[in-house]
């Protein structure tokens, strides 16, 4: 009785770590190079400008990309980890509940 205790009290604990559900995004910030065709000094000399892109990849390989402004990039990359976050502790969740059907399975035999 006291494995099933435990389980819960995991189950319960892992809970209060979770980030707020609104926060989260799903995707890679990889940076890209941009250059402008014309007018721009940065862009003649070859260097380009640096920027940040979401990018999420869907079913059949679509994938969108957003391009961010610098002011967005720390949001998105806080979103991010938040995503990662709460799939790997729905993952914990999955595994912990995993246990407790074995156990109840076994406390049946």
């Amino acid at each position: 009785m006291r494995h099933k205790d435990n389980t819960l009290d995991a189950l319960a604990k892992l809970t209060t770590t979770l980030p707020f559900t609104t926060d989260i995004l799903r995707g890679s910030l990889p940076q890209r190079r941009i250059r402008h065709r014309s007018g721009c000094a940065v862009c003649a000399r070859g260097e380009g400008h640096l920027i940040s892109v979401l990018t999420v990849s869907y079913p059949g390989g679509r994938t969108k990309q957003i391009s961010l402004r610098p002011e967005q990039k720390p949001i998105v990359e806080r979103w991010l980890r938040n995503y990662r976050q709460i799939k790997a502790t729905l993952e914990r969740i999955c595994e912990l509940n995993h246990q407790r059907l074995r156990a109840d399975r076994n406390a049946d035999r």
